[in-house]
Formats: C-alpha cells, sequence, structure tokens
C-alpha cells in the first residue's frame, strides 16, 4: 500500500481508530529503529581460538535468551571497519534498560524482531567513549587518535565500530566517563525536552523520574534552558536532585503530583507509572506531556494501552501526550558535551563496573532503580580481570 494511500485510509477512520493505529504505529517505530541498527551490524561471534590472521578482543556476548547469567566475556573477532565507519577503542561505556530487556527478550514481540529462540545478535551495549583506532576508506571526517563518543553496536567490548553519523568528538575538559553517559540518556532528555516538549525559558517543568539515567540529565538540562524543575523521586534521592538544580523535589513515596494544585506548561515522563489520564490534570491549558519511560515489567499491553489511551485524549482540548524515542545527532551530541565541558551539567554516576563484571552490571540495573548512569570501564591495554 503506497504512503499516500494508507494516509487517506487513517484519516477516513474514526478517532479512536487513528488513537490505536497511531499507538500500534509509534511501537513499531522504536522496534524498528533498534531492529534496524543492530539488524545492520555485522554480527561478530565467539572464536575461543585465536589466530594471527584474526586478531582477537574480550566481548561481552550472550547466545540464548535469559537472565544476566546468560552473558559471558570471551574471545571475538576484532571488528574491522566498513568503508564509512571507524574502529574506536572502548575506554567506557554506559548500560540502559533496553541492554537487560534484550537479554531477556521481554517483552515476547521483541523475539519477533531479534530471534525467536535465540538471539541473532546477543552483543549488549551502545552508548561509546573511545579513541578511534582505524577509520574506513570513505571516512574523512575522523582520524586515527581522535577521542570520541556517541552510540555503536556491542559497547561492552574492547573494540567496536560505529558509522561516523554516530559519533561526535569528545570535549578535552569531558572525561570518557562523563561521555560514555550522553549517548541515550543526554539525547533523549534534550530531544524530548527541547523537540518534543517546546521548553521555553521560565516553562514550569516536571521531570517524573528525576533520579534515573534520563530523569539527571533532563532536570540539568531543563535548567539550562532557563525552566522552573520540580524533579519527582524516592526519599533517598532528594538531595541528589536538588543537588543538580530542582527547584522543588516530589517524594512519590508520600506525596502524588498527579493531585497537586500545581500546574506545569510540560511533563517529562521518565517511568510511566501515572496514565495521561491523571497527569492532564495538573498540565497548564496547552501542556504537553511526554512519554519516554515504561513500566519496569513491561507487557506488550502494558505498553500499548497508555499510549491508545494517551493519544485518543490527546484528540480533545489542548494538552497533548507526545510518544518520543530519541535519534542519533552529531550536533546534539556535542551539545550536550559542551554543556559537561562548562560545567552546566554533570553526569550523575550510580556505580562503575569493569568488562569482566558485566553480567553483575546488567544484574544491578534490571533489579534497579538505579541513581543516574552506569558505567563499564575498560583499563588501557587488553588487561581485563576474569569473574572469580
Amino acid at each position: 500500500m503506497s504512503t499516500s494511500l494508507m494516509s487517506e485510509r487513517i484519516a477516513d477512520t474514526s478517532p479512536r481508530l487513528k488513537a490505536r493505529v497511531a499507538g500500534g504505529l509509534w511501537l513499531l517505530c522504536i522496534v524498528a529503529s533498534v531492529g534496524g541498527f543492530i539488524a545492520g551490524s555485522p554480527l561478530i561471534v565467539a572464536n575461543d581460538a585465536a589466530g594471527e590472521d584474526h586478531p582477537n578482543m574480550k566481548a561481552a556476548i550472550y547466545t540464548s535468551y535469559g537472565p544476566p547469567d546468560v552473558v559471558r566475556i570471551t574471545d571475538v573477532e576484532k571488528p574491522v571497519p566498513r568503508d564509512d565507519e571507524v574502529l574506536i577503542k572502548v575506554h567506557a561505556a554506559s548500560l540502559n534498560p533496553l541492554d537487560w530487556r534484550l537479554m531477556k527478550g521481554e517483552p515476547w514481540f521483541l523475539r519477533l524482531f531479534f530471534g525467536l529462540r535465540k538471539p541473532r545478535s546477543g552483543r549488549p551495549g551502545v552508548d561509546v567513549a573511545g579513541e578511534i583506532e582505524a577509520v574506513g576508506r570513505n571516512v574523512t571526517q575522523f582520524k586515527p587518535g581522535d577521542e570520541v563518543f556517541g552510540t555503536c553496536r556491542g559497547a561492552f567490548a574492547e573494540y567496536a565500530c560505529t558509522r561516523t553519523s554516530n559519533i561526535a568528538l569528545k570535549p578535552d575538559k569531558v572525561t570518557f566517563d562523563q561521555a560514555a553517559s550522553v549517548n541515550v540518556a543526554g539525547l533523549t532528555a534534550l530531544q524530548g525536552l527541547r523537540d518534543k516538549g517546546k521548553i521555553q525559558p521560565d516553562s514550569k517543568v516536571l521531570i517524573n523520574g528525576a533520579a534515573g539515567g534520563v530523569g539527571t540529565f533532563a532536570v540539568q538540562i531543563a535548567k539550562s534552558f532557563g525552566a522552573e524543575v520540580t524533579g519527582v523521586c524516592s526519599t533517598r534521592n532528594i538531595d541528589m536532585v536538588r543537588s543538580i538544580g530542582a527547584d522543588e523535589v516530589i517524594d512519590y513515596t508520600g506525596d502524588d503530583f498527579t493531585t497537586s494544585n500545581q500546574r506545569y506548561d510540560l511533563i517529562l515522563d521518565c517511568v510511566g507509572n501515572h496514565p495521561f489520564s491523571e497527569c492532564r490534570r495538573v498540565l497548564t491549558a496547552r501542556g504537553r506531556f511526554v512519554m519516554i519511560g515504561g513500566p519496569h515489567d513491561m507487557t506488550v499491553m502494558g505498553l500499548l494501552a497508555p499510549m491508545i489511551e494517551a493519544l485518543w485524549l490527546s484528540l480533545f482540548g489542548n494538552r497533548k501526550a507526545v510518544p518520543f524515542i530519541s535519534k542519533p545527532s552529531q550536533e546534539d551530541l556535542t551539545l550536550v558535551a559542551e554543556l559537561i565541558a562548562t560545567g552546566r551539567l554533570e553526569p550523575v554516576t550510580d556505580r562503575r563496573y569493569t568488562l569482566s563484571e558485566v553480567p553483575e552490571a546488567i544484574r544491578y540495573l534490571e533489579e534497579g532503580p538505579a541513581q543516574g548512569k552506569v558505567l563499564i570501564t575498560l583499563e588501557s591495554g587488553h588487561r581485563w580481570r576474569q569473574l572469580a
């Protein structure tokens, strides 16, 4: 069916069906974007016998779905960059919830895209910071020795390849640990607030899930726009959220922000624990509800139902719910890095693990919630610590 014909069909449907179609398309966009990135990457498999013609490296892999125990650190072939790619010697990487969701193959529909019985590419990690070791023959923007950060495939490894459009130069004043935190969390916070939330100076902004990876970036980025920021978090995180710039902090264990008398121009929802029907009560007349998080124990209906409800309710009135997933951007990577370099943003790190401790790191993030980001740091050279 052509795009124009599809648009005509959608235009002729009822508002309820429009909402269902929109919710389904948003879900497919998320899966397709992740699936396309992984499917377009060359598969690197374990190789227990090192060869002179194919040097090996250490990497985290899993060949079956399951708990963090399915992840092991083993020898794989060192990747070779394609014509439009660079090879990065990894100094640091960071974890995201998607890492453990793909590892477990849950919710089940993910397996339709990543392998029904076993994963087609069990290489966790997409956030990377490191030094370019080699470049493809068509690469002119970067050279060996450049320090870069951004997104790649299989970041939990000594080396990883990625396209030049997925990375940016790391400022000297930004550490590898800080840079490795930026890709998913920083871009999601920036693009969610600026592009989807239409944040303005003096906007009243509420960050639901202010202590997490995206939330800690969002509080500080919103402040850099001149917004008045309220953070929602648990009791143990109140002081931290205040320390990174929140003007007000709501402890969700004792207060429900959806029943308060406050009104917000923008709610950035990193958690997904309140439906739009509740959150819109505390939005201003033209407020926006940007949806970037989901429940921890996510199911297909648990993901789709809130989307359908939100998009359906958005058809009536000026308060809008906006589903959102970030996209790679060199310009935005550079912008967030500049905020860090100038001291206006400080990535929050919960814990650091070594490459040999990747299973433990994934387990910690899955059990969560983490305070800020969880990092994987690699020692110089090829040294690594074997798990006991």
